[in-house]
């Protein structure tokens, strides 16, 4: 068969390809494509090579396994060669090798058994014992010769040095993987960050980066964990009869062994194994990237042999690649709930994690100055579980000519208010947070709260649907609400709408600290909206301020009067405050306080239930008299108000020694507090 030139260019630039990202990968620890890219060109090599035999060439990587080992170690040539695994990515593909083995072995009526694994996403390392102490390490390398890295190994305590027990074989060799969990990973990269270094891109580049250290100090220092999944050189007569057996008795000897390894029967018992793996994927706490699957006796194992780099009688089924490379097709802008600006950027859509993604969170502009990202770059998306895809970095060998810097705007995209820029935070936000249609529901939300205007009847529910019916926009479009409005919802009869109506009636009675709460200021929580009503005791008092000006009140330090300053210097934010004021919602005149706060610098901690009042009422008081009020007993709590009920907080006050007061006795200090602020005051 002749075969196109066109084809032999193209299997001559994937085995170059292939080579090249095996020496990043193997060699380097630092890949530029996803996994599930790789795979993909590795099948395209395999298919042609198969469709054309003359083009497999001895030099293939499809006959090689991994690359040459670094020449900073010391070669090691394998007793038994360390192969690697062919890949199923479908239960279609798993079926069909279970058929081929049951028809090898003359089994076509019978059922395999099977040991099933997780398929760890680290570093393959084969361990000699020699009358049952470690005396060799070496990595897998070219699948022939690997690299000692006996002095690395030792470092990682999950590794005996000496086999426990007994009856181990003078001369053995075990086979397994070194690997990172998921905790350790995150450790060092936080460490990396704070000091300035490079991070790692995933666990599986710092459990390579971390064993092939040439100082084993340093390797010391990193998280790694092995477990075993087999033996390379080992006494035939001292071999049991199957895999899971193996596997126990290398755990008796010490060597650390997955806890998910199990017993299957069959394809449906492995594909059953495959979904319940995948389900917990996100919960296990070291990455995967799939799951093995071996026929569990050896005699069958030795019946069915190896093709040219892999055991016939085992294949790894493939999860859905969590990471995959695509392009930036463009960056926006999303604004959350909350005001918050998040850039996103649009991708060429790709297949990873399981669904297609066509869009990736880009977290925050400081991220995307790191990464680096930019209109045009070829980059790495990952997706785990049902986390919210994310660009994991882009490759700068694949920058096109022209590629554009991405900037974060200056107004919001979506209402045009101005972006705030908080000094020492990471997240831009929109200032217009009455106003902008995309923070609407929590706007109207945190308003009707209890602790705000406590609006009942207003859930979450009822605001999806007026917010759909376009009844309402702003928190002041609620007081416009009419009967008529209410009862046309799904399941909203006459009696909760004129219930609603109600509520929202005796809502306008409320107090100016209840309102600066209610408005959702950020930053501005019950306590600091007490402390500026006490201080500015008028709302157009507290329009007219400014960032200076506002750092003179209690507790409000240059963050929260940028906050507050940025709110109301907004003018759709103030256009609503008036849209409210004129719906009819009011508060009697603030108290003016003197200087006299008998209770200050004690803490109290409010628990049980109360009769006289509710807790709120009972912390307000408090703090006007000068006390913090904290949810937490401790050595620096002066005292703890029990009311019915308790709880725990009154028995770690008495172990403590912190004075419990009674109902009674609370009321008391009140009323001998209020008394000497108020004489002090005249």
């Amino acid at each position: 068969m002749t075969i196109p030139d066109s084809t032999r260019q193209r299997a001559a630039d994937l085995r170059e390809q292939i080579e090249s990202h095996n020496r990043r990968y193997y060699q380097l620890d630092a890949p530029i494509i996803a996994d599930a890219e790789y795979d993909r060109l590795m099948r395209e090599l395999i298919e042609l090579e198969t469709r054309f035999p003359e083009l497999a060439s001895i030099d293939s990587p499809t006959h090689r396994v991994g690359a040459p080992p670094v020449r900073a170690f010391a070669e090691v040539r394998h007793q038994a060669p360390m192969l690697s695994l062919d890949n199923a990515f479908s239960d279609e593909e798993v079926a069909a090798f279970d058929r081929r083995l049951r028809e090898r072995v003359g089994m076509q009526s019978e059922t395999i058994e099977y040991v099933a694994e997780p398929k760890l996403d680290g570093l393959a390392v084969s361990l000699t014992y020699r009358q049952g102490i470690l005396a060799l390490a070496a990595t897998r390398g070219d699948g022939q010769v690997g690299e000692d890295v006996t002095a690395n190994v030792r470092t990682i305590s999950v590794i005996p040095l000496r086999l426990a027990g007994r009856g181990h074989p003078e001369h053995m060799e075990v086979r397994g993987e070194v690997y990172m969990p998921k905790s350790g990973f995150r450790a060092l990269n936080e460490r990396a960050l704070r000091l300035g270094e490079k991070i790692f891109a995933n666990p599986r580049n710092a459990a390579a980066g971390s064993l092939r250290q040439l100082d084993p100090k340093i390797t010391a220092s990193r998280p790694l964990a092995f477990f075993c999944y087999g033996v390379g050189l080992f006494p035939q007569a001292l071999l049991p009869s199957s895999q899971d057996v193996l596997l126990e008795l290398l755990e008796r000897w010490g060597l650390p062994v997955c806890s998910e390894v199990a017993c299957v029967q069959g394809v449906e018992g492995c594909l059953a194994y495959y979904r319940r793996v995948l389900e917990k994927r996100a919960l296990l706490p070291y990455d995967i990237d799939g799951v093995v699957y071996k026929v569990s006796r050896f005699e069958l194992q030795q019946r069915l042999g190896f093709v040219a780099k892999a055991p016939r009688w085992a294949v790894a089924h493939k999860f859905p690649a969590e990471e995959a490379t695509t392009r930036v097709e463009a960056i926006e802008v999303q604004v959350g709930r909350t005001g918050a600006l998040t850039p996103v950027a649009r991708l060429a859509a790709v297949f990873v994690g399981g669904v297609t993604v066509s869009s990736a969170t880009l977290h925050n502009a400081d991220e995307v100055r790191r990464k680096d990202i930019r209109v045009g770059d070829t980059v790495v998306v990952r997706r785990a579980g049902d986390v919210i895809p994310e660009v994991v970095k882009m490759i700068p060998e694949l920058r096109p000519p022209g590629a554009r810097v991405f900037e974060m705007p200056d107004r919001c995209p979506v209402c045009g208010s101005r972006v705030e820029a908080v000094p020492g935070e990471a997240i831009l936000r929109c200032s217009g947070g009455l106003y902008c249609p995309a923070q609407h529901k929590e706007s109207i939300r945190h308003f009707a709260s209890r602790r705000a205007m406590d609006i009942d009847g207003l859930g979450d529910k009822l605001i999806d649907q007026l917010l759909e019916r376009k009844l309402v926009q702003t928190a002041a479009d609620i007081y416009a609400l009419r009967e008529q409005d209410l009862v046309d919802i799904d399941r909203m009869g006459v009696k909760s709408a004129r219930n609603l109506l109600r509520a929202l009636e005796r809502s306008k009675t409320t107090t100016l600290a209840r309102f600066l709460y209610a408005l959702g200021i950020r930053e501005v929580g019950e306590a600091t909206a007490r402390a500026l009503a006490a201080h500015y005791r008028s709302l157009d008092d507290l329009l007219a301020a400014d960032a200076e000006s506002l750092q003179q009140v209690r507790d409000v330090g240059p963050s929260v009067a940028g906050h507050v300053a940025a709110f109301f210097a907004e003018p759709r934010n103030r256009g609503v405050v008036a849209d409210l004021i004129a719906a009819g919602i009011h508060w009697p005149p603030e108290p003016e306080i003197s200087g006299a706060r008998p209770l200050e610098g004690k803490s109290f901690v409010l628990t049980g239930t109360l009769g006289t009042m509710t807790r709120v009422e009972a912390k307000d008081r408090l703090e006007r008299l000068g006390a913090k009020v904290s949810g937490a007993v401790s050595k620096k709590t002066h005292y703890v108000v029990a009311g019915a009920d308790p709880g725990s907080k009154r028995a770690k006050a008495e172990q403590l020694g912190v004075d419990v007061l009674s109902e009674n006795e609370f009321l008391q200090l009140l009323e001998t507090a209020s008394a000497h602020a108020s004489a002090v005051s005249s």
